[in-house]
């Protein structure tokens, strides 16, 4: 039996042999004939010129494993961003209004990438614009909507386009981007066997979830513009809670965001959600809790004339009290505040740290009963100072006879209110003495306990306000809710002692505000959870280059173009604000700001909407401010026998198609402004809402009349059959539409 070679005799043996045959090889080089030279230099250095050389010009190399050769690609290849959907790609439900948060938060910040669409070149796309136009929807592009004119449609079709969108078409099959026949790169946006959409299916096909080409030949002529600019369209259905049967707001669906989760370092196992400045524990004085105008109106509380800062909001506020019977003919009263500035208090006269920054913070509460016209009247008051003193605490006897004591409620009982004689006069005028221009009345849900006291003060705190809903409005938390939550206790009602009790109500509210103060504004809110994303947008950075080929790090900023005043709003956040009266101004803002024409501040996000197709359509129903009804009206007075009483299907034809006509042709010209690499989003939100807000005012009159009246006296019904009318109702309004296209 041999000797076993050691490792090191192993080795040198198979490097010899393998130097051996290297060296046959090598001296055969030179006899080769010149192709077969050739095509060892290319498999030895593809990247080298391939040219034919003499003998002498050849060099021994040593033996390496062939490379697999590598595609270059030329320096004038399309590097061009575009947004793709794949034929292969899957989808198992409709896009959400969520989807399309993902993705700009994808295209601009940290976010993930979407499942639903491919991007590519993300880093080349510089903004992202965003417009919201209510009152589109599906059946307009399928041939199912039968409300357009066909006389506007033969004027539009020659001169809809305007100037700046008619070289559109230039840009349409240009590589790297998206043309009337699909996109780029092999992929396309539409589905094979997919090529209409079903609106009211009583079964949902997965072909519903996918988009559908558009075809300007089938379109009508006011509707053509969008093919001009979007190659297809999208199905999309906004948030909604099939629990409660409520659709949530498209507004925050696309500018709210949950705060990213991220991994902190001493952290082992888990996740924690990111800190923002405002949610840590911050004090706060409580003037900045106090009700804005708008937030008055919203929740229907009586507004007081100090509000007021002009001749024509006067006006129009004593015009809107005297129509809700709020004039003193009718009892009521006002505080006694000349104007705003009355409330201010020097800053000499505040204490430092102080929470109540010099102002008496009141806080009040009522229990009524219910008389025989049907009326809600004061039965009992109480008001706390700051410190949980009571200040006052008093019955009062109704002037109507008595219907209901809603003792189960208030816990007044007809024992109780028989020997008392003082009357609401008398109650408002102990009030007018105690409630000076430097109060602050805090309650919850206390437009109520004002209307029934026929009162109206400017500086209000509310918790119903501090404390959002977690659905948002015009859901409220109830009071007991709130306390369970966050002051970690019972009422008495929860531990079996019937009714009410005005002066725990007011207590409570008291120690939810000195909480709130405490906290600071983000405590009690959706916002410990979720931010706007313009604030999200502060944190991620951009780079910008300089003369000297250094980077300057900025941060990105975002930009609000609405009707009205969205500063107050969803615009808070944003860094340029720009407030508008008609779609002309809201597209004219847009232009400016990308092309940076709003000044200095360079804008990488823009979200702005489009509403006078939303008002012709009989849609804009949702807020009550008296500014926003005013901009309503004005839309009417430019479309000629529009009728806002009139629903979508009876406003008329012809003033209808020109209201989709404009629109059509304000986004084919804001498209046209946008530099290159932007990325273009158009989404409707959601579809008409009128049902929806009927069958759910219906349930709530009909709760409230049943936690009050007998069974035969109820004057509406709610069964299963209404159940499942807004339920179905609700399944229609979420229905909506996206177009995404990359300029």
């Amino acid at each position: 039996m041999g000797r076993k070679r050691s490792f090191a005799e192993y080795r040198n043996s198979d490097k010899a042999q393998e130097s051996s045959e290297d060296e046959q090889r090598l001296s055969h080089i030179p006899q080769c004939s010149p192709t077969v030279a050739k095509n060892l230099d290319e498999a030895a250095d593809s990247s080298k010129d391939t040219t034919l050389l003499d003998q002498d010009e050849w060099e021994e190399v040593s033996h390496s494993k062939q490379k697999k050769l590598k595609k270059i690609l030329p320096k004038e290849a399309n590097r061009h961003p575009t947004i793709t959907h794949s034929s292969q790609a899957r989808l198992q439900k409709h896009l959400s209004i969520n989807d399309f948060q993902n993705l700009i938060l994808y295209l601009l910040t940290d976010g993930t990438a979407p499942s639903w669409v491919s991007v590519s070149h993300r880093n080349a796309i510089t903004k992202v614009v965003t417009l919201m136009v209510p009152g589109l929807e599906l059946s307009m592009f399928n041939g199912q909507f039968p409300f357009i004119d066909k006389s506007v449609d033969d004027e539009v079709a020659g001169n809809s386009m305007s100037s700046s969108a008619a070289n559109l078409q230039d840009n349409q099959g240009s590589p790297g981007k998206f043309d009337a026949h699909g996109a780029s790169n092999g992929h396309s946006i539409l589905r094979a066997n997919s090529n209409t959409f079903s609106v009211d299916k009583p079964n949902t096909s997965p072909d519903d979830y996918y988009p559908v080409k558009l075809d300007s030949k089938t379109l009508p002529a006011v509707l053509k513009p969008f093919a001009s600019v979007f190659p297809h369209i999208w199905p999309v259905h906004a948030i909604c809670d099939t629990r409660y049967s409520r659709v949530f707001s498209p507004i925050f669906g696309i500018l709210t965001s949950p705060i990213p989760k991220v991994k902190e370092e001493k952290q082992t196992r888990g996740h924690k959600r990111t800190k923002i400045d405002d949610v840590d524990d911050r004090r706060t004085p409580i003037t900045e809790f106090v009700a804005t105008v708008e937030e008055l109106q919203e929740n229907e509380f009586p507004l007081h004339p100090a509000l007021a800062t002009t001749d024509s909001a006067k006006e129009a506020m004593l015009a809107m009290r005297k129509k809700n019977g709020q004039t003193a003919e009718e009892g009521w009263v006002d505080t006694r505040v000349k104007d705003l500035d009355e409330g201010e208090v020097p800053d000499a006269e505040i204490e430092a740290g102080s929470l109540t920054v010099g102002r008496r913070v009141i806080a009040l509460d009522c229990e009524m009963c219910k008389t025989v016209d049907d009326q809600l009247s004061l039965t009992r008051v109480s008001l706390l100072e700051w410190d949980g003193s009571l200040i006052l605490d008093t019955l009062a006897k109704p002037a109507m006879p008595i219907k209901d004591y809603l003792t189960v409620y208030s816990g007044i009982t007809k024992e109780m209110l028989d020997p008392v004689t003082t009357t609401l006069a008398d109650i408002q005028e102990q009030l007018l003495e105690i409630i000076t221009p430097r109060t602050i009345l805090i309650g919850h849900s206390l437009e109520c306990d004002l209307k029934a006291l026929k009162m109206a003060h400017p500086f209000i705190v509310d918790t119903s306000l501090l404390y959002p809903h977690p659905h948002g409005q015009p859901l409220k938390s109830a009071l007991k809710w709130l306390v369970q939550r966050y002051l970690h206790r019972d009422m008495k009602r929860d531990k079996g002692i019937a009714g009410h009790d005005s002066i725990e109500d007011a207590q409570a509210v008291l120690d939810l505000v000195k909480l709130k103060c405490a906290k600071g504004p983000i405590w009690g809110t959706a916002d410990a959870n979720h931010e706007s994303v313009l604030k999200r947008l502060r944190r991620t950075k951009r780079g910008r280059a300089t003369g000297s080929d250094t980077v300057v790090e900025e941060f990105k900023a975002g930009a609000v173009v609405d009707w009205g005043d969205p500063a107050r709003g969803h615009g808070a956040a944003a860094d340029v604000v720009i407030g508008c009266e008609n779609d002309m101004q809201v597209a004219d803002g847009i232009r400016r700001i990308v092309n940076d024409g709003d000044g200095s501040q360079a804008v990488d996000f823009v979200w702005g909407r489009l509403r006078e197709l939303e008002a012709i359509r009989g849609w804009w129903t949702e807020s009550k401010s008296r500014d926003t009804e005013v901009l309503r009206q004005a839309v009417y007075a430019r479309y000629p026998g529009a009728d806002p009483s009139k629903d979508a299907t009876t406003t008329g034809p012809e003033i209808l198609s020109k209201a989709i006509a404009k629109a059509a042709t304000h986004i084919t010209d804001i498209y046209a402004a946008l530099p290159p690499c932007t990325a273009f989003i158009v989404y409707s939100g959601h579809s008409d809402m009128t049902e929806v807000m009927r069958l759910q005012a219906l349930q709530q009159q009909f709760k409230s009349e049943y936690a009050t009246k007998k069974w035969d006296e109820l004057t509406v019904r709610w069964t299963d059959e209404e159940s499942q009318a807004l339920r179905q109702a609700v399944k229609k309004a979420r229905q909506g539409v996206g177009f995404v296209v990359v300029k």
